[in-house]
């Protein structure tokens, strides 16, 4: 049967969701997009994700590919998609690609954002869904910690146990900070050409703790050289992350 491959560029609120992978635990982002496929095709549809998003992170960028039967490739998927998805699920783009074209596989970089709220008196109640509360921060030292971890360094100490890999060296090519849609919005970004499970969660607990004092500068440095995530601070809330972009 002759097949094409289909990508797409989804925007999404993980609020409401646990995590990208299908699993028995409850509604997922993969699970949900093939039952929407499934329908549409009255055939079983796997969907490949460039990579996992945990429960409550969101995205704005997150990319996947499915491959249906030629017949069913006229479809305009897109419109088809967000006609069956829940509100907290969008498809931004759909387009053919090549049998070449892996969602994972492919990818080159990847970006994510981390946002912090900055104000210690209150959060807005409609964003306390996407940031996490820390209350002020020195900006300044946020950018001296970020020096530190530019570039190519094993990141063990920034790996939550769980999916095993073979090589924990990656490449960091840009961490920045900048403010966010409000006044009291400090967002991280960071893209790396791959990252371990937690990682960003785990750079973002590390830059709260800095940016409050909490930890010296100079232990930036040590805690990725000691290669032991039992030296670097606590994971980071889910909420603040967000997939902003894969690129290929």
């Amino acid at each position: 049967m002759s097949l094409q491959r289909i990508k797409l560029t989804l925007a999404y609120i993980g609020t409401n969701f646990c995590g990208w992978q299908v699993q028995k635990n409850g509604p997922t982002i993969q699970g949900t997009l093939e039952e929407a496929i499934t329908k549409i095709c009255q055939q079983f549809i796997r969907v490949h994700g460039s990579g996992r998003t945990d429960a409550g992170v969101h995205a704005l960028g997150q990319v996947a590919h499915f491959d249906v039967p030629t017949d069913k490739a006229s479809i305009p998927w897109q419109k088809a998609l967000n006609s069956l998805l829940p509100k907290d699920i969008s498809v931004v783009k759909a387009e053919f690609v090549s049998q070449n074209f892996h969602a994972r596989y492919s990818a080159k970089s990847k970006t994510y954002t981390y946002t912090f709220w900055t104000e210690k008196k209150y959060v807005l109640p409609w964003r306390k869904d996407y940031v996490w509360p820390v209350g002020p921060m020195d900006l300044d030292l946020l950018q001296k910690a970020s020096a530190y971890l530019l570039g190519e360094h094993d990141f063990k100490s920034f790996m939550n146990v769980g999916t095993p890999v073979k090589n924990t060296v990656r490449n960091v090519y840009m961490l920045e900070f900048r403010p966010g849609f409000y006044p009291q919005e400090l967002v991280m970004s960071i893209q790396a050409n791959g990252f371990l499970k937690q990682m960003v969660r785990n750079i973002a607990g590390l830059i709260k703790c800095i940016g409050k004092k909490e930890l010296p500068l100079q232990k930036v440095k040590d805690i990725i050289h000691k290669k032991d995530r039992t030296l670097a601070p606590a994971t980071a809330p889910a909420q603040g992350l967000c997939l902003e972009q894969v690129e290929y």
